[in-house]
């Protein structure tokens, strides 16, 4: 368990402290990674990609489906955007940044940002409305993907770039520190995937504000909580991009869905 909440600054190279800080808790937080004008850029790219996906009834990228809900007005908007980076300069120049290099060590040997493989950079757009179809998610951890692949178990880390400013509140990301060390057993039993949305008497909120960057480990159990605030307030972006190590495994147009993508609520 996390005695004190710890946050960080990340440079073009990890602190000892920081690095065994992950080691230990399997997440860390950094403050300010990326600029007020760096987030309100990064939204305005998401929204002109959106308008061409509603426009032409995207369903799948790469394989991977989108999911689509309806704003406080009404209006249709992409709340699960996947392989975000391909389709506009902002968001792929955003992973040029060197501070995400200093991250990769995390994941060990041969480790790389998977702008090409998993569901590439993940923008995910919550919003507690009337006609929300993205609220919340159930615990889980990211290690089921590789066993539905067929694959062995390997590292994979999730950056997330958090483009709101959050409170207990508003929900968010739950996870119970250092559970990326249990057995197999345990990753696939010790909660029922992402149909419990209990809290968990371990598990810490991440808490961030815009600009900041988080990294967790994806064999951690984690959830997302709804938020208790309607409407506008309620409102939360977050990208996440993979650290992946092992076999590389780009999609293209022609990847096949995922069986567990098949069931498209449960998809992170």
């Amino acid at each position: 368990m996390v005695s004190t909440y710890k946050t960080f600054t990340l440079t073009e190279q990890l602190t000892n402290e920081q690095i065994n800080f992950f080691n230990e808790h399997g997440f860390i937080h950094f403050k300010k990674f990326i600029n007020p004008e760096t987030v309100s850029s990064i939204i305005d790219a998401s929204k002109q990609v959106q308008q061409k996906w509603v426009d032409n009834d995207v369903e799948k990228v790469n394989g991977v489906p989108i999911k689509y809900g309806k704003d406080l007005d009404g209006s249709p908007i992409v709340q699960r955007f996947a392989f975000i980076n391909q389709h506009h300069q902002t968001l792929s120049g955003l992973l040029l940044d060197p501070r995400f290099n200093s991250l990769l060590q995390l994941a060990g040997e041969g480790a790389r940002l998977g702008t090409e493989e998993k569901d590439g950079m993940v923008f995910n757009h919550y919003i507690n409305g009337p006609e929300s179809k993205f609220t919340k998610m159930g615990w889980h951890t990211d290690g089921l993907r590789d066993i539905f692949y067929g694959a062995k178990l390997n590292p994979m880390l999730n950056v997330g770039i958090h483009l709101s400013t959050l409170k207990p509140e508003n929900g968010g990301l739950k996870i119970i520190p250092g559970t990326h060390k249990q057995s197999i057993y345990q990753m696939l039993f010790r909660k029922k995937y992402f149909l419990d949305n209990k809290p968990d008497p371990q598990e810490v909120s991440i808490t961030p504000e815009a600009g900041d960057l988080t990294i967790h480990d994806g064999r951690l159990w984690h959830r997302v909580a709804e938020s208790s605030i309607r409407g506008e307030e309620s409102r939360r972006r977050v990208i996440y991009i993979p650290i992946i190590a092992g076999k590389y495994a780009p999609k293209n147009e022609n990847s096949p869905t995922v069986f567990y993508q098949r069931f498209a609520g449960i998809v992170k």
